[in-house]
């Protein structure tokens, strides 16, 4: 085994590449430098709830060199511009590294299906940035609405749709259903009478489709309990002029789209088109190795694995995914300086859930094919969620703030924060 410690470049700080680099920070056999455009790491599953001020930003996200002080990561903010396999380096747009592993753990994008309209218009939610934009968005659509004079304008500004089906456009409908009849009722006095429209719009004919029947029945009903007008296999096609218009050819007047409806994988210069999958993931073999390249591996939602029998169309785009999969590369790392066998990745599902509204949530496990519904999957879900927080700061200031949003059915983090750099000094 060498004793020059092995460069491993991971681009991404995701799920998957903390996970990597972690396991990989415990040995000394390897020059780990993580890669991001961000100097942070965020928890995406709880994006929603900075988008409707349930927590602050700081609750779910930790700056990168803080996180790895005092151990053998560096850390390079900036994003990829092209990969020159053949010199082993990655040109970025900060400067270039040379690596002797590379590891792609880019996470996915919005796909918008060649919609111009909606991607120049519609709010998406993927990163930290859309939900702090969509936060201030919608209060700021709520202020609009407290003072215009004409009942139409008024109306659309207090209509919202959501596009997309799945667990992040439930949970954000479940939350601006909440908030709609608690906060909303109680501190806009001027939009007494004004209908809060919500609309969910899925291009299938069910709700969280990869859960049970059991989750999708119950969401669906709770969903429309609540008051959310829920548009099964329905499409968005088109965004403009304050409409949102729907494949069946109707439409619907609204100042504000959501859109929660698809992903997909970066792709980069320099690396062969046909290592590209399906949703423009890179394909890679049950040790992750991206397919005909030498020295490149790909992980979680940026990869497919193609030779897994239990999944033949690739494993789930899911956070459990990517964690696993960064673990399991880390052994590998180190089986190969060692020359011991590889360990193919085998996927250990452990369930999925979803949260609706207040005491609300779904949680679907795989063993006996056990499902929970209503309180008891809502406090696995919290529990779970603020466990999967990468520190205990990050736990104890988001249980600080859903103990206070539970007991007084309020919170206070719905502040207009508009950053620039022409703030007036002194």
């Amino acid at each position: 085994m060498s004793n020059s410690p092995k460069k491993i470049i991971i681009v991404g700080g995701g799920f998957a590449g903390i996970n990597l680099v972690r396991k990989l920070a415990k040995s000394n056999l390897f020059d780990i430098t993580l890669v991001d455009k961000n100097n942070y790491n965020f928890f995406p599953p709880l994006i929603y709830q900075v988008a409707t001020g349930f927590l602050e930003n700081s609750n779910i996200s930790y700056p990168f060199r803080k996180l790895f002080r005092d151990k053998n990561v560096r850390f390079r903010m900036g994003a990829v511009l092209r990969v020159i396999p053949e010199d082993k380096t990655l040109i970025l747009d900060t400067g270039k590294l040379s690596y002797d592993y590379l590891v792609f753990a880019t996470g996915t994008e919005t796909n918008y299906f060649g919609l111009e309209n909606v991607k120049n218009n519609a709010i998406p939610m993927k990163t930290l940035d859309d939900a702090l934009l969509m936060r201030n968005i919608l209060l700021e659509r709520l202020e609009k609405a407290t003072i215009a004079e004409d009942q139409e304008e008024k109306t659309r500004l207090m209509t919202v749709v959501i596009a997309g089906g799945g667990p992040t456009g439930v949970e954000i409908s479940g939350m601006l259903a909440e908030l709609r009849k608690s906060t909303v009722r109680r501190e806009y006095p001027e939009l007494v009478g004004t209908r809060f429209e919500l609309y969910l719009v899925n291009g299938g004919g069910e709700l969280l489709s990869p859960m049970s029947v059991k989750s999708q029945t119950y969401t669906l009903e709770s969903l429309e309990k609540l008051g959310v007008n829920i548009l099964l296999n329905t499409r968005v096609t088109d965004f403009k002029d304050s409409k949102v218009y729907l494949g069946n050819g109707d439409t619907i007047e609204a100042e504000t789209l959501i859109w929660a409806s698809g992903v997909k994988a970066i792709s980069f210069e320099g690396l062969p088109a046909n290592i590209y999958g399906s949703g423009n993931r890179m394909i890679v073999d049950s040790f992750n190795k991206v397919r005909g390249m030498e020295d490149i591996y790909a992980l979680g939602d940026t990869c497919v694995v193609t030779e897994d029998p239990e999944y033949p169309g690739g494993h789930p785009q899911l956070a459990q995914v990517a964690i696993q999969q960064g673990k399991n590369l880390a052994a590998n790392f180190m089986r190969i300086l060692k020359q011991e066998p590889l360990l193919p990745f085998k996927y250990d599902d452990k369930g999925s859930m979803a949260i609706i509204g207040k005491n609300k949530a779904v949680a679907d496990i795989p063993f006996k094919n056990i499902h929970f519904q209503g309180f008891i999957a809502w406090l696995a879900w919290l529990f779970i969620h603020l466990m999967s927080l990468l520190n205990y700061r990050n736990r104890m200031k988001t249980l600080y703030n859903w103990s206070i949003a539970y007991f007084t059915k309020d919170n206070s983090l719905r502040m207009i924060i508009r950053p620039g750099r022409n703030s007036n000094k002194g």
